[in-house]
């Protein structure tokens, strides 16, 4: 069976996301907050992007290493500027610095949004 992510939250549909189907807020996930692993590479404010468009922060979600932070397939952002991950829309996009530098980020994590609180 081949696994199939969530657009919104980039978990496995099934195994970890938490997503309604009708678009509406997903349910949080406390208890994947207190699950921290230790970055060494990239800053706790460094904005991670995805192929898919989906910025990250280190440490902020489980499902995301830091082993699987390499370009082609991740581009990144080591010091962003104040206000730029609450920023990142499609009509705002975050463009990466470093790593696949062609990438953009046009939406946020749902789950480092919930551990960053918004």
């Amino acid at each position: 069976m081949k696994e199939v992510r969530c657009e919104r939250c980039d978990n496995i549909i099934g195994m970890g996301c938490a997503c309604p189907p009708d678009d509406s807020v997903p349910k949080a996930h406390p208890e994947k907050r207190c699950v921290q692993q230790e970055w060494r590479r990239f800053p706790n404010n460094a904005i991670l992007i995805k192929q898919n468009g989906k910025a990250h922060v280190p440490g902020a979600c489980d499902h995301m290493t830091e082993d699987e932070v390499r370009p082609p397939k991740l581009g990144w952002i080591l010091d962003p500027s104040p206000g730029d991950w609450v920023r990142i829309s499609e009509s705002s996009p975050a463009t990466a610095t470093e790593g696949n530098a062609q990438l953009r980020a046009t939406s946020r994590c749902m789950t480092c949004m919930g551990t960053l609180g918004g």
